[in-house]
């Protein structure tokens, strides 16, 4: 693996995308170094309107499966931990369902995406395993991040007392 991390090159702008902007390449954890990375770029996006977010979100997911899948390439290695655009994206679309602009929403927004995209219970799984090239990388994470955006907003939005 660290054979497939010397074919990376920071200075063309897919990997520097596709390993989000370098927090991909931590040593320990890089899906979770990938997940908070996101963070600060979701935050200068919830000043957009949710229409502009949206959009931002669905031209990441279609731009995502370029870049991870030509990266990959570059890499040789389907996936490789250091690919983290896709962490980015599914991280975005969970946060977009939390109730206020909250750190600890934004912290549980966090640990309900890492868990799912940890776990991969079904049908994440399903996706992780049956499609592949770009959009396999991309695809588990997105499914990842709807699952966490319901989840974010069945609890945010109809928990009886509401958590705070």
């Amino acid at each position: 693996m660290a054979a497939a991390k010397k074919r990376l090159d920071l200075r063309n702008p897919w990997h520097l995308l596709a390993t989000g902007f370098g927090s991909g390449l931590f040593p320990v954890g890089p899906g979770t170094a990938g997940s908070v990375a996101a963070i600060p770029f979701w935050i200068v996006m919830t000043y957009l309107p949710w229409q502009v977010y949206s959009m931002i979100v669905m031209f990441s997911i279609c731009i995502g499966v370029y870049l991870c899948r030509q990266t990959a390439r570059d890499m040789r290695v389907h996936d490789h931990g250091s690919i983290v655009w896709d962490e980015f994206v599914g991280m975005w679309i969970t946060l977009m369902a939390i109730p206020v602009n909250d750190w600890r929403w934004v912290l549980i927004g966090f640990i309900v995406f890492r868990v799912l995209d940890i776990w991969k219970p079904w049908p994440i799984r399903w996706f992780d395993r049956n499609v592949q090239g770009g959009m396999g990388i991309m695809i588990d994470d997105v499914v990842a991040g709807v699952l966490g955006a319901a989840i974010i907003y069945l609890v945010g939005h109809h928990w009886p007392l509401g958590l705070f």
